[in-house]
């Protein structure tokens, strides 16, 4: 890079070195076809080469640079200018709202490619969960679509729309099992099923990285939090958790093997401490597992700080001792803090970390880059920004998305759908006429001006007479009862109506009066869902209970249309609404997609993947648990066992009927396959090693039926859907008897059909 910087002052002259910053990059291309070029600058070397190539070039100063994941601003270029070119950042976290455009991004790439002494080029990421700008379901709605390939057609708008911006990386899919509804980035996870997430998690992979991660409309997608996040005790952020190896490799790792197969390039290492020792930290887990069983190539980056709060777990006694305990467990790049970069070059001096611990982790980042292409095509085109946003594809597949993440829970005497003939509506709550409610949480660059209400949505589907009545009723939410201490005084905060509340209840309870069909949209805020939003009660918050109890009063049916972001307890709904409709958090077209399904123009075909309890008090509650050895017993005195709603519940416009299952044969031989068929009838008449978890999702066929059609579907079954992971990570496929339910959900099916598994 010096001697091409050179060669630029001499063949302009001395008065033309800002020039020659101009055209560097060109004049580069130029020298290099001349012969000029070093291995990994050169394209058509293998990009291994070229990584090793570049590797021996780099001082340890650039090297230790390689592994800072900084977080950048709208100040970025006087904060990190120098940085840059000295080699000391190689990527950025895109944390600001006002970053807009990629101009920005393109003047801080410009500094490292052209002003640093080898021009290796910064990676740029940022937190696209479900969405850019054009929002879509969160994760755990989408998933109750029961489509993988929607998750596909949705993170490749995602990508997309990300990538206009110059970000290169996405820190998503989160694929974390999810068993507790306290915690609040269950959301933007696929439920509790490690089957069914492990398929939602490669569909995301293929859906930001495509065929070819290095294409200008991809992304590098990156497998978050590993691992074992989502069993934080209490269901509290950041918090403990204590998973045996056989549940780990049986339900929390599956995911992560399944996105890794899938090509992703990253791994983001969790802030939990895992059964003992923080995640960031863990070398079983980051080194044993994921590098020498999985052979995992790409580069993992710590989450935000998680290395420097290795000294708050206890484990590490100062920065020093904290670099190196996530570097050499297997952390190669670390995301804000730095203490990598400010005390990784004294420990190698004193041979306290060696230098090929240091060399393995830069190699891996640079690996990384060189896959999104930014070696060859540093910078990105600032013209596609302007159309790239939500377009009619991505307005289309957000819309559909929205549809068939609903779940229909309760349809009593046939409340939905509605008729287009109604003359007029009551659309009442908090969440009725407010369109960027329907955001959720982690919404990128989201906007409210973006989003169709469920107001609006329902207006669209009405003659332009028939009115709409909206009335909030209450807000989302209101101060619980608490109790906290303040300045020494024990305070209670009430919860109790005021005048205000009530004056807003009588405007719902005089539109309920007076409409022809009465629907409360309540739900929770979005901020409510997502990191550090934890909750210690799943009940509405706020005053909603009271208002639907209130409009509930009145005798008219009344339709529930839930938005929120995790399992709530709804018994009281249950019991007196008339329907019930889960639509979620579901994003920019969240409005039309539930009046598609409210009228009828889409079939509600959600089903829940993710159980939802009666009470808090049975959480942690989910469908795959083991079998104990008094399986009848161990009931609560005080209230029921089963859950609400179970894992794969969901309603229709119709009815079903599942025939008995058939096998093709009473044995499995190991190393053959077996097939479970059933009859699936459309019963209306008219358009509308180790102990085992007593059940496991093994298959799904989602169909359409006409009015009483009946068709056979047949499920494939071969070792492994059968096998397990023990403790120690062996596969294991036992001969034995198993049983097999083909039903609507986790509760249902008649008697289970026996088969035995012979070798």
């Amino acid at each position: 890079m010096r001697r091409l910087t050179f060669l630029h002052a001499i063949l302009l002259g001395s008065g033309c070195v800002a020039a020659a910053d101009s055209i560097y990059h060109d004049g580069w291309n130029d020298l290099n076809k001349n012969g000029l070029k070093d291995a990994y600058e050169d394209p058509s070397q293998p990009v291994e080469q070229r990584v090793t190539d570049l590797l021996a070039r780099m001082t340890l100063d650039e090297k230790i640079g390689q592994l800072q994941l900084s977080h950048r601003e709208v100040d970025a270029e006087k904060r990190f200018g120098d940085a840059i070119r000295q080699g000391r950042v190689s990527s950025f976290l895109d944390g600001s709202q006002l970053i807009e455009t990629p101009t920005q991004r393109n003047r801080l790439q410009r500094l490292a490619v052209e002003q640093s002494r080898l021009g290796s080029p910064l990676i740029f990421g940022h937190d696209s969960i479900h969405g850019f700008r054009t929002i879509f379901p969160i994760p755990l709605a989408m998933a109750c679509a029961w489509e993988p390939g929607l998750f596909e057609r949705a993170q490749t708008v995602s990508a997309r729309e990300t990538a206009a911006v110059g970000i290169d990386w996405t820190f998503a899919p989160m694929v974390d099992l999810t068993r507790d509804p306290r915690w609040g980035r269950i959301a933007e996870g696929f439920g509790e099923d490690p089957w069914l997430a492990s398929l939602d998690a490669a569909a995301c992979v293929r859906g930001f990285q495509g065929s070819d991660p290095g294409a200008a409309d991809r992304l590098l997608a990156c497998l978050k939090h590993y691992v074992g996040y989502g069993a934080a005790e209490g269901g509290r952020d950041y918090n403990t958790t204590e998973i045996s190896e056989y549940t780990l490799r049986n339900c929390y790792l599956p995911q992560f093997k399944a996105g890794l197969d899938a090509g992703a390039w990253t791994v983001m290492s969790a802030f939990n401490c895992l059964s003992g020792y923080p995640a960031s930290g863990n070398r079983h887990a980051l080194t044993e597992i994921l590098r020498d069983e999985w052979h995992f190539p790409g580069c993992v980056v710590s989450d935000w700080t998680s290395v420097e709060e290795l000294v708050p777990h206890g484990v590490a006694e100062d920065a020093a001792q904290a670099a190196r305990i996530a570097i050499t467990a297997g952390v190669d790049m670390e995301m804000v803090s730095t203490t990598y970069a400010d005390t990784m070059r004294r420990q190698v001096a004193s041979n306290q970390v060696a230098p090929a611990v240091i060399d393995q982790a830069v190699r891996r980042v640079l690996g990384m880059k060189f896959a999104k292409g930014l070696f060859d095509r540093p910078y990105v085109d600032e013209a596609l920004y302007t159309n790239a946003f939500l377009t009619p594809d991505a307005i289309a597949i957000s819309r559909e998305a929205a549809a068939k993440s609903c779940v229909l829970l309760k349809n009593q005497n046939g409340t939905l759908p509605i008729s287009r003939n109604v003359k007029s509506i009551a659309v009442l709550g908090p969440f009725g006429d407010d369109g960027g409610s329907l955001l959720g949480c982690w919404a990128a660059r989201g906007r409210a001006e973006d989003c169709v209400s469920i107001a609006q949505g329902i207006r669209s589907k009405l003659s332009p007479d028939a009115e709409i009545l909206t009335v909030r009723g209450c807000e989302a939410s209101t101060s619980a009862p608490f109790m906290h201490k303040l300045s020494g005084t024990l305070v209670i905060a009430s919860n109790a109506p005021t005048a205000g509340d009530a004056a807003e209840i009588d405007k719902a309870l005089a539109a309920a009066r007076s409409a022809d069909v009465v629907l409360l949209a309540l739900g929770e805020p979005s901020n409510w869902t997502g990191e550090n939003a934890s909750r210690s009660d799943l009940d509405l918050p706020g005053r909603q209970m009271g208002l639907f109890d209130a409009v509930a009063a009145l005798g008219k049916p009344v339709i529930v249309v839930l938005v929120n972001g995790r399992p709530l307890t709804l018994p009281r709904l249950q019991a007196r609404a008339a329907a019930i409709l889960e639509a979620w958090d579901p994003g920019v077209q969240g409005g039309n997609g539930i009046a598609d399904i409210l009228f009828g123009d889409v079939e509600p075909a959600g089903r829940l993947t993710v159980t939802f309890p009666q009470s808090i008090g049975q959480v942690p509650l989910y469908y795959n648990h083991l079998n104990t050895g008094r399986p009848t017993l161990g009931e609560y005195v005080d209230g029921p066992r089963a859950p609400l709603y179970p894992f794969g519940f969901g309603l229709t416009y119709t009815t079903f009927q599942y025939g008995p299952v058939r096998l093709s044969t009473p044995e499995l031989r190991i190393g053959q396959k077996l097939a479970a068929t059933v009859q699936l009838k459309n019963r209306a008449v008219a358009a509308t090693a180790g102990p085992r978890p007593v059940r496991e999702l093994k298959g799904f066929q989602k169909v359409r039926l006409g009015p009483g059609e009946a068709r056979e579907l047949t499920f494939t079954i071969t070792g492994g859907e059968l096998g397990y992971s023990d403790a120690l990570g062996k596969w294991r496929l036992e001969p034995g008897r198993f049983q097999v339910w083909i039903a609507g959900d986790s509760e249902s099916g008649a008697e289970p059909v026996p088969f035995e598994v012979v070798k």
